[in-house]
């Protein structure tokens, strides 16, 4: 009987979360009158509605397929079963999409990280990852009149009205400025910034449940980081700062380019910046081997030479980020996301790398996690627990020789992280520090595991690593090495 009154309960469902959606919009529609907004619902709890609704949505078309699917033939239960991924799918996409803030992110991840998910909804979400829809053409001129203090037709010497790009926060115009310059426009959407705000009021309520699941886990770090960072991506002041950083950092850099910022047009909600073009990421997965492996090695080399000689990370590693221009060389966008280290935080990260790759101390290694906060001191687990539990991390670098990539790899270094029926990760949890450092392991191995890249990452770590600073035989690290200031073929290693 149960089973047979699951649809009615989930059609009930629907039912009162769309009405009650309704009725919001009906009322906001009352209260700021007809016309578009780029950002559909921004308090807490219209946001929680719009997430019922689309719940429900999906329950009660699930339901319905199943019951079509009793007296279906198997050809037809087939078509039925497609035909349900394809409208979820884009169901999901379309509400995330006109949501944008940090549920949008969490559907940009998701569209990368594993690719266990059903193929329909991977392949909506990725349109995420630079088109989702944009506000209009009036909103978007109101709000550069705002920020500049003139429309952009007459700020710039010529705009271009359609976007480029859209995404989670802001979209990307074209324009040309009055001295000539071809530059990027980005502007922030209205309101994304209390619809960010009501998303991350949730977040305590969700890294909470987490906790159920992961005893040691610790939300309030993780709370605490997402917020700074996340409300830190909302400052295009921000932005032009973090951007600038590493700018200079790779100034002249052969094969690593950042786009210069052009402060006299940026403000907190504008952000104007050198124009780059180039192949998208899904344009460089047709390319040839050779080509991939060396955009594999530029991100890999960009990733952690920020990281370990800049002491900070670009934490939002998606493929709309990335622009491809052959020969290994790559153009990173959206600096909106940056985390700066102390000596202290990335000390820790280099006695870990340290003991378990180059000593492979599990000991020590132990007593390294243990200190940097990742590892209860003293946990009732075995040292060979917490090794082999870690050592999935470090695999890539752990021997010498190449190594390739593969989603599949990638696809468990997400699962390993959230691997709860591991003993360690009842006595773990993610210190400040490791929030966004997570962000590689989901994010950017997940694009290397696209690529197929190969390389010997080993003797690659070893030349980024400025405590080791070992020359490797790759194209990319002498021409690194050469800007680096280092003779051309002289070997260095301790």
């Amino acid at each position: 009987m149960a089973v047979k009154l699951r649809p009615f309960v989930l059609i009930s469902t629907a039912l009162g979360a769309t009405t009650a959606l309704i009725r919001y919009r009906q009322a906001r529609r009352d209260r700021l009158g007809r016309g578009a907004r780029p950002v559909r619902t921004t308090s807490r709890t219209a946001r929680n509605i719009e997430v019922a609704a689309l719940s429900a949505r999906v329950g009660t078309s699930t339901a319905l397929t199943r019951a079509r699917q009793v007296f279906a033939s198997a050809e037809r239960r087939i078509a039925l079963n497609e035909d349900l991924q394809l409208r979820t799918a884009a169901d999901v996409t379309r509400t995330l999409g006109e949501m944008k803030g940090a549920l949008m992110k969490i559907g940009q991840m998701a569209s990368y990280l594993d690719h266990g998910l059903p193929e329909p909804l991977r392949l909506a979400l990725t349109q995420l990852q630079s088109d989702a829809p944009p506000m209009s053409a009036e909103l978007t001129a109101r709000t550069v009149a705002e920020e500049l203090g003139r429309p952009p037709e007459q700020v710039f010497l010529e705009w271009d009205p359609v976007p480029i790009a859209a995404a989670s926060i802001g979209q990307v115009h074209r324009a040309i400025t009055r001295d000539g310059r071809a530059v990027a426009v980005k502007v922030q959407y209205p309101g994304v910034a209390a619809a960010i705000a009501a998303d991350l009021g949730n977040a305590d309520l969700l890294f909470g449940a987490l906790g159920l699941a992961f005893p040691g886990l610790d939300p309030g770090p993780i709370t605490a980081e997402l917020r700074a960072r996340i409300t830190e991506e909302l400052d295009y002041h921000q932005e032009a700062a973090n951007q600038q950083l590493f700018a200079e950092h790779f100034a002249g850099h052969p094969f690593i380019h950042i786009p210069a910022v052009i402060t006299e047009l940026s403000t907190g909600r504008v952000l104007t910046t050198e124009l780059a073009t180039g192949a998208t990421f899904a344009e460089a997965l047709t390319w040839d081997e050779h080509e991939r492996d060396l955009i594999g090695e530029a991100m890999f080399r960009f990733v952690f030479g920020s990281l370990y000689r800049l002491r900070a990370f670009n934490g939002d590693p998606h493929p709309g980020n990335y622009l491809f221009h052959g020969g290994g060389r790559v153009t990173f966008l959206d600096f909106g996301l940056v985390r700066r280290f102390s000596e202290a935080e990335m000390g820790n990260f280099q006695r870990m790398i340290t003991e378990m790759v180059l000593n492979e101390d599990l000991v020590a290694f132990r007593q390294a996690v243990e200190a940097s906060g990742l590892l209860a001191v003293g946990a009732p687990v075995s040292t060979a627990a917490v090794g082999e539990y870690f050592s999935h991390f470090y695999t890539f670098v752990s021997r010498s020789g190449r190594f390739t990539w593969s989603t599949e790899y990638a696809s468990a270094t997400v699962r390993q992280t959230f691997n709860a029926s591991s003993p360690v990760t009842r006595h773990t949890t993610v210190p400040a520090s490791f929030v966004l450092i997570q962000r590689i392991n989901l994010g950017l191995y997940a694009l290397l595991g696209q690529l197929s890249a190969t390389a010997d990452w080993r003797a690659i770590a070893e030349d980024i690593w400025p405590w080791v600073d070992r020359r490797a035989d790759t194209e990319l690290a002498r021409m690194e090495a050469e800007w680096r200031g280092r003779p051309r073929g002289e070997e260095q290693a301790q």
